[in-house]
């Protein structure tokens, strides 16, 4: 299934999957353009004056991006639930080493509130991992919901799990669901409500992630929780909803994306090679010239919890960010300056903030340590500083209208400490790109705890099997 082109494409003319990571033609322009660049730059400091200057003004860009997303991210109107008959509904979840949350989880998926005679749910599970195989059948799970195993081969990745299951679904739509998840009961009415009333050029819904931790435990951290959380509410409650509404693409969430199933078979499902295959398959959909929409009604989901978990994760969303920019700009049909305009806005300044934020505050603080020992200010290069302000005040700002309304805890000390956070993301950008390079295809799994009281944990967390992540060799 996966692979499959879109129609009027030659397969021979386009590799559509980040299996091949670059093309020589892709590989000789990135060399052709950091060996021009550097050369330009060491042979003039004009030049070198001149390509600050557009980076400086394409900050500015996004400052005034990021405002235009708060104005334009109101909540989209909810379609009040149908009294006519309810379509089918396929629920995936795809688990790997989750035998210690599946309680949990199965608990979850059953206060859904929607006929259960019309729902078809898979548990998608790798044939090796045998304790989460074993738990699954173990536990009384409700009649719609299935153990189904993935047979081997590679690569071993949750996009290749999930286009196992979409070849078996029988629903009219489906949804993705990770193992933490805690989605609202009435979600999967309103997605249904949602695509009754629309076209059918809208394929695709997503739910807003929500980030919490009910319970203390010994893997929380309470500066990268809180961090996490806002990040997320400032994506999912302003630049998604934003981007929904001005009709333009955006990169899905890993989980809670509700599709129209014909058309995500007529995709040939996901990239099962992308280590953010929900990122890649929100411009897909756009190419074939369908629509993208939001919910409102959440899913939540527990951080990663400490620099162990949390640094691997970041590192494969930003590795996977690199995979879609590299897959999605070897062709222009479908795009449109609209699509290049919100992949760059979303995708491509993901990733330059991220490798820019621990120098710029490196510079800063050089800056005013330099003033501070010379007792006077140095040579002040007022525009880049000003970007710089410029930049952390639109940051911040949509980062607290977004926690405002996810109901997320972000106050002045949690805006004085973001830049700290922002440097981690630096780190991560650094490994993501070494990753790339010498092992593109891994998937860095996040380890999922059950978020249930200190008292009840020890005796659910012994099944949890460690490991570092999904290899895809």
């Amino acid at each position: 299934m996966h692979g499959q082109l879109p129609k009027g494409r030659n397969a021979g003319a386009f590799v559509e999957s980040a299996k091949v990571t670059t093309t020589p033609t892709q590989l000789l322009v990135i060399i052709l353009l950091i060996g021009a660049t550097t050369a330009s730059v060491l042979a003039s400091s004009g030049i070198g004056d001149t390509l600050l200057f557009g980076v400086q003004l394409s900050f500015l860009v996004i400052v005034g991006w990021r405002l235009l997303t708060i104005v334009v991210s109101q909540s989209p109107r909810t379609a009040p639930p149908s009294s006519a008959s309810w379509p089918r509904y396929s629920i995936v979840v795809a688990l790997h080493d989750e035998a210690a949350i599946l309680p949990h989880l199965i608990e979850r998926l059953s206060r859904l509130d929607y006929p259960h005679h019309l729902l078809d749910g898979y548990l998608t599970l790798e044939a090796h991992d045998q304790a989460t195989i074993d738990a699954a059948l173990a536990l009384k799970r409700p009649e719609w919901l299935h153990v189904l195993v993935v047979p081997p081969g590679t690569p071993t990745t949750k996009p290749r799990a999930l286009n196992h299951a979409l070849a078996v679904a029988k629903g009219e739509f489906l949804t993705v669901y990770d193992a933490e998840d805690d989605p609202d009961p009435l979600q999967l009415q309103e997605a249904a409500a949602r695509f009754a009333a629309e076209d059918d050029d809208l394929v695709c819904l997503q739910a807003p992630l929500r980030i919490r931790r009910l319970y203390k435990g010994y893997e929380n951290s309470p500066f990268l929780d809180r961090h996490f959380a806002a990040e997320y509410a400032a994506l999912f409650e302003i630049t998604l909803p934003a981007m929904a509404r001005m009709g333009l693409p955006f990169p899905l969430g890993g989980t809670s994306n509700h599709f129209r199933i014909s058309a995500l078979r007529a995709l040939g499902g996901w990239d099962a090679w992308n280590v953010t295959e929900d990122a890649d398959l929100g411009f897909r959909i756009w190419r074939r010239g369908w629509r993208l929409g939001v919910l409102t009604r959440p899913t939540y989901e527990t951080p990663p919890g400490r620099l162990l978990h949390w640094l691997p994760q970041r590192t494969r969303w930003l590795k996977g960010y690199m995979q879609t920019l590299l897959v999605h700009t070897r062709f222009a049909s479908g795009m449109g300056w609209r699509g290049w305009t919100a992949m760059t806005l979303t995708l491509g300044a993901a990733l330059a903030s991220a490798a820019l934020h621990a120098l710029s505050v490196a510079w800063i603080a050089t800056f005013f340590l330099t003033a501070l020992l010379a007792r006077q200010l140095p040579v002040t290069p007022w525009l880049g500083l000003g970007v710089l302000l410029c930049g952390t005040a639109a940051a911040i700002l949509t980062t607290a209208i977004g926690a405002r309304r996810a109901n997320t805890p972000f106050n002045a000390w949690d805006m004085l400490a973001a830049p700290a956070y922002w440097s981690l993301l630096s780190l991560a950008f650094a490994h993501a790109l070494i990753r790339l390079i010498a092992e593109p295809h891994r998937w860095d799994k996040t380890a999922h705890k059950p978020d249930v009281a200190p008292q009840d944990f020890p005796s659910i967390n012994e099944p949890l099997v460690a490991d570092s992540g999904r290899a895809a060799a």
